[in-house]
Order: C-alpha cells, then sequence, then structure tokens
C-alpha cells in the first residue's frame, strides 16, 4: 500500500495540536506540525469557548502543511466531551459553544429530578451524573428562556461542529452524542421520550452514525487559503477519550484501561451498556467505543488540580515545571493528607492551592504547606482514587478480578503518578503512548480508508510503533493499605 499522511487534530480544554501521522502499513510515526492554547473567555457573562480562533489555528497548521508541499490523505477531529453548538437554519453560529465548566448548570440536577428520579434517568441512559452534561446544559438554556432553543436548526457537538466549519458538512458522531446524557445506550440513538418529559425540542437533532466514514471535503475557499487540496476529513472516535481507548495496546483478556490527563477516565470495555442500581451509585457511565461497544468508566477530576495549582503558583511567584513540582513531591512527606478529587469545590478554575488547604482542615486533617506536600497530596489522591474506582469495576460490574491498567495519554508520562498507582492497586500498570488520543485519531482514519483491517489489527500497530513501560509495586503495601483504610474513613459517603 501507499504511505499515508493523516492529520489529526486534537483540542483538549486546556490546549490543541495538529499531528501528522505517517503510515505505512505495518508502523506509524507522528510528528507535531502546531501546537496552540486554547483558551476559553468571560463573554457577557458567560464562559465561552473561542471557536473562530480554533478554526484559525487549525488553518495554521493547513498552511505550514501547505507551504511545505506536503501531501495530505485525511483529517479527523477529536475533541472533549459534553459541549455543542447550535447552527441557524442558514448553518450560521448561534453564538459561541458555552464552556462546560460554566455555572449555569448549578442546581440542574435538581431541576431535573424533580421531572425524572435519579434511578430512572440512569436507567434511560447510562450515563453518569456530571453536572455539565449536555442534558443540563439544554435545561439550563429552557429554564433561562434562552431563544436559541427555538431557532436551532442543528445541534453539533465539538468536533462535528469543527469538522462542519471546515467542509460544510453536518454531522453527529456516535462517541461524542454519547457523552451527553440524552442517547439510550441499548439502540445508540436520541431518547425522544426523554426530551418530551423534559420539554426540549428535538428538531436540531441529527442521524447518530458511528465513526469511519468521510464526513466530506475541505471547503474550497480554506483550500486555496492553505495551499492543500480539498482533503477529505473523517469521522473518527470524536470523543477524545474515545480515541485514547481505541490505541490501547492491550493484549491481556481482562484488564482495565486509564487515559490520564486533565480528566482521568477509568474503565474497561463491555460488549453492551451495564445500567445496573451498583453502576449508578459507584457513578460509572456508559459511553460509546468507535465500533458500537461500550466504555464502562469513572470520570475522575485528574490532573487539572495540579494543572490549576501550577498555574496559581507560576501567578505568584517564579515558575516551576511540572517535573519541578514531581521532584519536590517525591521529597515531601508521605500520606499527609488525602483529599477526594472528586469533590466539587475542585471543580471550578481558581486559587486551587487554598482550596485544598481548606479541605483538608474542614476534614481534620492536616494541613499540607508549600508546593511540595501539596503535589504530594495530589498524587497520592489520584492513585487511592484509582483504587477505590477499580475496585468498584471489579466487584459491582466486571464481577472478576482486572489483571492490568493500562494507561495512555498525557499523564502516562507521570513516572512518579505511575508507581503510586501500581502501589495503590498492587498490580502491573503498563503506561503508554502518552499520545494515545491523536494516535486512536489517527488510525481510525487508515481504518476508514482501508488500509487497517480491525480494531485488534489496529492495536497490533499501535504495539509496534510505541514503546511502553511496566511499573510494578515495590514495597509491601502497608502504608498503602492504611493509608487507602483512611481514604474509605474519610470518603465513605461515596
Amino acid at each position: 500500500m501507499k504511505t499515508l499522511n493523516l492529520l489529526g487534530f486534537d483540542f483538549g480544554a486546556s490546549s490543541g495540536r495538529a499531528m501528522l501521522g505517517t503510515f505505512d502499513g505495518e508502523k506509524i510515526e507522528i510528528r507535531e506540525i502546531h501546537r496552540f492554547t486554547n483558551d476559553p473567555v468571560m463573554l457577557c457573562g458567560r464562559f465561552v469557548w473561542d471557536v473562530p480562533r480554533l478554526v484559525y489555528e487549525m488553518k495554521q497548521a493547513l498552511l505550514k502543511l501547505g507551504r511545505a508541499g506536503t501531501r495530505v490523505d485525511a483529517i479527523g477531529i477529536d475533541t472533549w466531551g459534553v459541549d455543542y453548538g447550535m447552527l441557524d437554519k442558514n448553518g450560521r453560529l448561534l453564538g459561541l459553544p458555552v464552556h462546560y465548566r460554566d455555572d449555569r448548570t448549578v442546581g440542574m440536577r435538581e431541576k431535573v429530578r424533580e421531572v425524572i428520579p435519579d434511578a430512572e434517568l440512569f436507567a434511560r441512559t447510562g450515563l453518569a451524573y456530571n453536572q455539565f452534561n449536555t442534558l443540563y446544559q439544554l435545561y439550563a438554556m429552557k429554564l433561562e428562556g434562552d431563544p436559541t432553543l427555538d431557532i436551532a436548526h442543528d445541534m453539533l457537538f465539538m468536533p462535528d461542529l469543527l469538522a462542519y466549519l471546515l467542509t460544510g458538512s453536518k454531522g453527529t458522531e456516535y462517541t461524542i452524542a454519547s457523552t451527553s446524557e440524552l442517547l439510550n445506550p441499548f439502540t445508540r440513538d436520541w431518547d425522544l421520550a426523554l426530551f418530551e418529559r423534559l420539554g426540549l425540542p428535538t428538531g436540531f437533532l441529527g442521524e447518530v452514525k458511528l465513526p469511519g466514514t468521510v464526513r466530506g471535503r475541505l471547503l474550497p475557499d480554506i483550500a486555496k487559503e492553505c495551499g492543500v487540496e480539498q482533503i477529505p476529513v473523517i469521522a473518527v472516535g470524536g470523543h477524545d477519550t474515545a480515541s485514547a481507548v481505541l490505541a490501547v495496546p492491550a493484549r491481556e483478556k481482562d484488564y482495565a484501561f486509564l487515559s490520564s490527563g486533565t480528566w482521568s477516565l477509568l474503565g474497561a470495555e463491555l460488549p453492551k451498556p451495564l445500567c445496573e442500581p451498583g453502576v449508578m451509585k459507584a457513578n460509572y457511565t456508559n459511553e460509546g467505543c468507535v465500533d458500537g461497544s461500550i466504555r464502562l468508566l469513572k470520570n475522575i477530576m485528574g490532573l487539572w488540580i495540579i494543572q490549576e495549582c501550577k498555574r496559581e503558583w507560576d501567578r505568584r511567584s517564579d515558575a516551576v515545571d511540572f517535573a519541578g513540582l514531581v521532584k519536590l513531591a517525591m521529597d515531601a512527606p508521605a500520606f499527609k493528607a488525602i483529599i477526594d478529587v472528586d469533590d466539587e469545590c475542585f471543580l471550578a478554575p481558581g486559587d486551587m492551592p487554598a482550596r485544598i488547604q481548606a479541605y483538608c482542615e474542614k476534614t481534620g486533617q492536616a494541613v499540607p504547606k508549600g508546593r511540595g506536600e501539596i503535589s504530594r497530596v495530589i498524587y497520592e489522591s489520584l492513585a487511592l482514587k484509582y483504587r477505590w474506582a477499580l475496585e468498584r469495576l471489579e466487584a459491582d460490574m466486571l464481577r472478576h478480578p482486572v489483571e492490568v491498567l493500562h494507561i495512555v495519554g498525557g499523564g502516562s508520562k507521570n513516572a512518579l503518578l505511575n508507581q503510586f498507582t501500581a502501589e495503590a492497586i498492587r498490580r502491573p500498570v503498563i503506561t503508554g503512548p502518552d499520545e494515545g488520543t491523536v494516535i486512536g485519531n489517527l488510525l481510525m482514519q487508515a481504518m476508514a480508508l482501508g488500509a487497517i483491517g480491525d480494531i485488534p489489527a489496529l492495536r497490533r500497530v499501535v504495539e509496534a510503533s510505541f514503546p511502553t513501560r511496566t511499573f510494578l509495586p515495590e514495597t509491601d503495601g502497608a502504608a498503602w493499605n492504611a493509608a487507602y483504610a483512611r481514604y474509605l474513613e474519610l470518603f465513605a459517603s461515596e
């Protein structure tokens, strides 16, 4: 086969990048073409995504490739979940998409609960409660009397919206739609009765389709402006976690995955949804895989907390990079305090070090001081949360033990956190690739073009192309077991 040049746009909550993958049929090599910050803005009382800027940055990547004369065979786009833009009947954007951390959804769970009880909502959608889910965003619009709901012709989730702005072609990709809490997980289609119960319009809903098809081609004016061909844009696993899980190089039968980044997503792949009460109690969620199967996973706050701490520390004094924070954490005392990383007090941006200290004081623990102690509290607490989530997965859902935990994503490069995780869960942790999301994006394009036969073959390509590292427990586990017992005592109501 001819070598394919595949362009993957990977948008995270704080940054984005364009990566070029060169696939020869057996291995893929990737290189960064363009990287940029993703800076939401407060505008007219709403925290919104700067979509025009994101389109501009995509064009910058295409311009670089055009100037270099690089042939590009396909483009794929993945982003975070739940957020969306609305188009009018003429295909024009009705305002900027609202950020999932905007406060408009505060209190919406209680409002929705007045109409649909939690247990029924979970049985219908299989999705764990998160106050920023699309359902709560739409219901907030309804209660505000937002006129956008009445005039919207199309609702497009972020990867679908960005693809539309490049191609003029609309679509709704399954994995990104599965984050909305608006789908029936068994039919993989909208739960229209749910919309009716909540008094939400449905005219803006599109047909939900699995990834792996050409969505459209670059608009002629964009192709001309950037000096490239009208490149086909392929609907990949639009949800970044779906793309990351696709790139897990697992051969074990019983494994769990952890996509580690701003958010930590821990779970397992299942053939069918699991919507039992125990799943809801553990706040696990049923989201879609690229083949229509299920990612049963727990959404954990992740590296957002250390990222926000670093932002505050950098603002106050001389900056220390993340490697420096890891070194400071290594030198700090162990288990000074523990936090529940998923407490809602850690959700919003702001002075995160002060929040951690206040939380420890409120829970009757020693208050960590300085960058090293606070960083260590974060990393240890994350590892303990991973153990809690893994134990719930094994006992209440899979009902069999997990042999190994595969970690992909940027957080897989944090050796201290990986070792803490191995110590906490008492089993092997295999890390890599750290660029799992964009690799899944790129190889899904290759599969759509017929260059890869199926998902097992795709994962063999990942295994052949990128190194992994294994972390094993190095202690007898006594200190970690004692810390976990303390964790359960503090947060037994989870």
